[in-house]
């Protein structure tokens, strides 16, 4: 686990190279076909050194939900264990991390006609106002989601008014546990300052690697637009909206480091409040992050 730009891919193709593993993606970006360059999916060279499970398995216009991916993910972990190799998950998207470990609490589902009197008070109150009603009915849920994601506060709000009870009251009943034995470890640079500098280098190299002529594809259809999770995904919502004009190519720049800067601190958060042990590794010594997982392996194992 670990926030973007972080080092999480560069150490699982290491890995592979050394132990009898298969890598399963964990990231909600990395699903989806025609969307290479700004999820910054490993490459095909890197694939072939380390093929990665669940990334391209969904179209742009399709949803893909956490209930999905740990079915998803459970499937494959099956299919890799009976082979007598070890499932590594290497993401971070700490949603789909948490319904794989917890399982996943029943909630209602969506219903049209509260989200739209949601939608409609957002309307003429704004979202903020909204989030501050979250924040009155749910502070936990409130925190974790930011003030600028509609989908998510709209989606609390619904189940609330649906079920009388908060998500986060209902998610406190845990759904089944994963069958396995599990070792969890996070990669991020110690200084946060180091992982800013890489998350604006990785930006402006995807800028020159085509990202602007990635999406101009992908803005070019007709099913597409701004209320998919897809587009929505950090960085192509920035490059969409420049391309419908909302601003120049200097700002949507901009606009995309501080928003991929914005997820990692939410990644990291989520990960300073895991409920479970975490073994950190630092991203600025890749050979010391590998031999740490490789000991630590091997104790547990002979346990």
């Amino acid at each position: 686990m670990g926030p973007t730009a972080s080092g999480k891919t560069d150490l699982a193709i290491q890995l592979r190279q050394q132990l009898p593993l298969d890598v399963i993606s964990v990231d909600s970006a990395l699903i989806y076909r025609g969307m290479d360059i700004g999820t910054a999916k490993p490459t095909p060279q890197e694939l072939a050194r380390a093929p990665h499970r669940l990334i391209d398995i969904k179209d742009p216009a399709e949803s893909y939900s956490a209930a999905d991916f740990r079915h998803d993910a459970l499937r494959e972990m099956q299919q890799i264990t009976q082979q007598g190799k070890i499932p590594l998950l290497v993401g971070g998207t700490m949603l789909y991390y948490k319904a794989l470990l917890e399982g996943l609490s029943p909630l209602p589902a969506a219903d049209d006609k509260v989200r739209s009197e949601i939608e409609q008070i957002a309307k003429q109150q704004g979202w903020a106002y909204l989030h501050q009603q979250l924040q009155q009915i749910d502070p936990v849920a409130a925190a974790r989601i930011h003030p600028n994601d509609p989908q998510r506060i709209n989606r609390a709000l619904e189940v609330y008014y649906i079920s009388g009870k908060s998500m986060t009251e209902l998610t406190e009943t845990a759904g089944e546990k994963l069958p396995y034995q599990i070792l969890q470890f996070a990669i991020a640079p110690q200084d946060r300052a180091v992982l800013h500098q890489r998350i604006e280098q990785r930006f402006h190299n995807m800028i020159a690697q085509g990202f602007e002529q990635e999406v101009q594809k992908l803005y070019q259809r007709q099913d597409l637009h701004l209320d998919l999770p897809s587009i929505r995904c950090v960085g192509y919502r920035q490059m969409w909206e420049y391309l419908c004009g909302d601003y120049d190519q200097k700002e949507m720049i901009y606009r995309g480091i501080c928003a991929t800067r914005q997820l990692a601190k939410r990644q990291i958060t989520w990960l300073r409040g895991w409920k479970s042990e975490i073994h950190w590794l630092d991203s600025l010594n890749i050979l010391q992050a590998k031999q740490k997982i490789i000991r630590i392996l091997q104790e547990t194992s002979s346990r």
